[in-house]
C-alpha cells in the first residue's frame, strides 16, 4: 500500500444539472396562477378588514359609558369582568352607593364614568 487512502469504492457524483432543475422546476398554468393570486388576494383583504374592525370597532366591555359599568375585580383565577348595562346597572350602582364592600367601593367610580351618579339612581 501506498500513502494514498483510497480504498477503491465509487463515489457518485452528479455534475450536470438536468433540464427541470435548469428551468427552475415545475411552472403553473395562467389558471393556476389566477387561483393563487385570487386565494391570496381573498386572505389579504381578509387580513384588512380584520385590521380595520379592530381598530375602530367599539368594545362593549371597554371603559364604563352610556350606562354601563364595566370593571375588573380580583378573584381566585386572576380577576373577573363585571359588566352590567341598563336596569341591571342601575341596581348594581344603588347597591354600590349603599354599601361600602371592596366590590361596591371599586364600582363607585364606574358607576360615575357610566354617567349614574348617587343622585340619579337614587331617584329612580
Amino acid at each position: 500500500m501506498t500513502g494514498n487512502s483510497y480504498n477503491g469504492a465509487m463515489v457518485y457524483s452528479k455534475t450536470r444539472l438536468g433540464a427541470d432543475q435548469l428551468s427552475g422546476g415545475p411552472r403553473l398554468s395562467r389558471r393556476g396562477k389566477m387561483i393563487v393570486f385570487s386565494l391570496l388576494g381573498v386572505v389579504l383583504a381578509a387580513a384588512i378588514s380584520l385590521g380595520i374592525w379592530s381598530a375602530v370597532g367599539s368594545d362593549q366591555y371597554g371603559s364604563s359609558a352610556n350606562g354601563c359599568v364595566n370593571f375588573n375585580i380580583p378573584n381566585t383565577m386572576g380577576g373577573a369582568l363585571i359588566h352590567y348595562c341598563g336596569s341591571q346597572a342601575v341596581d348594581y350602582c344603588r347597591s354600590a352607593y349603599a354599601s361600602s364592600d371592596k366590590l361596591s367601593l371599586l364600582g363607585r367610580p364606574q358607576c360615575e364614568q357610566a354617567g349614574l351618579t348617587r343622585a340619579k339612581v337614587a331617584a329612580g
